[in-house]
C-alpha cells in the first residue's frame, strides 16, 4: 500500500466567512485547500481589528503555525466557499519516520512556508507602497501558475482593505496605486479581476521607489 493510499484525511466544506481555525484552538491537523481560497488573521494589540498576515488557496497547506507552540497562532478564515482537507499531525509524523520521501516533502512545505514569511517581512520592512504591491501581484502570479492556473489572468478573492491589512496600508492607497499601474499599461483591472499585461514592467517598480 502506498503513502497516499495510507495517509488519513478528512474533507470538510467551509463556507465564505466561517472560520477553519481560529487563534488559541489546540494544533492537531494541517490543511490543505482543495478548492477555495483563505486568508489569515491575527487580532492587534489594540483589541479592536485584524491584521491579515497571508493568504492561502487551492494547491496551498494551512495550520503550520501551530506546530512548534501546539496551539494556532492566527484564524484561517474563508474568502469563497472552499474545500480543505485535514491530516492529523501525529499520523503524518508516524508516517513520515516509515516512508523518508514524504519527510523529505514535509520539510520542504515547511521551507517554503518560511521563505514567505520571510517575503512578507521584506514587504513590510523595505519597500515602498508602489514596490508592495508590485510584489504582492508578482508573487500571486507565481503562486496560481504554480497551482495551474493562469499567471496573468485571475480573480482577487480578498477586497483592497484586506490587501491593504497585508502590505501595512490603507484601503484607498492600494485602489490608487492599482489605478497608476493600469494607467502605466502594467495591468488591466475591473473589479476584483486583474490581468498582468506587463510582468517586466511590474518588476521594474520594484527598486523604482528608492530610485
Amino acid at each position: 500500500m502506498d503513502v497516499a493510499n495510507r495517509l488519513v484525511f478528512k474533507r470538510s466544506l467551509v463556507h465564505r466567512g466561517e472560520v477553519l481555525y481560529r487563534s488559541g484552538d489546540q494544533f492537531d491537523s494541517i490543511y490543505t485547500v482543495r478548492n477555495g481560497f483563505f486568508k489569515s488573521t491575527v487580532l492587534l494589540e489594540d483589541g479592536r481589528r485584524d491584521q491579515v498576515t497571508g493568504f492561502a488557496m487551492t494547491g496551498e497547506v494551512m495550520g503550520l503555525d501551530g506546530i512548534g507552540p501546539g496551539l494556532h497562532s492566527c484564524n484561517a478564515v474563508a474568502l469563497i466557499d472552499s474545500e480543505v482537507c485535514a491530516i492529523p499531525f501525529e499520523g503524518l509524523q508516524h508516517m513520515a519516520h516509515e516512508f523518508p520521501s514524504l519527510q523529505q516533502h514535509f520539510r520542504k512545505m515547511m521551507s517554503r512556508e518560511i521563505v514567505r514569511e520571510e517575503g512578507v517581512m521584506l514587504l513590510l520592512g523595505s519597500m515602498y507602497a508602489e514596490e508592495r504591491v508590485a510584489m504582492f501581484l508578482l508573487n500571486l502570479s507565481r503562486r496560481f501558475a504554480a497551482c495551474g492556473f493562469s499567471a496573468s489572468e485571475f480573480n482577487l478573492r480578498m477586497s483592497r482593505d484586506e490587501i491593504g491589512s497585508y502590505l501595512g496600508m490603507n484601503m484607498e492607497t492600494v485602489s490608487r496605486i492599482f489605478s497608476k499601474f493600469q494607467e502605466e499599461g502594467h495591468i488591466r483591472v475591473k473589479q476584483k479581476f486583474v490581468r498582468i499585461l506587463d510582468a517586466a514592467g511590474l518588476r521594474k517598480v520594484i527598486g523604482r521607489g528608492s530610485d
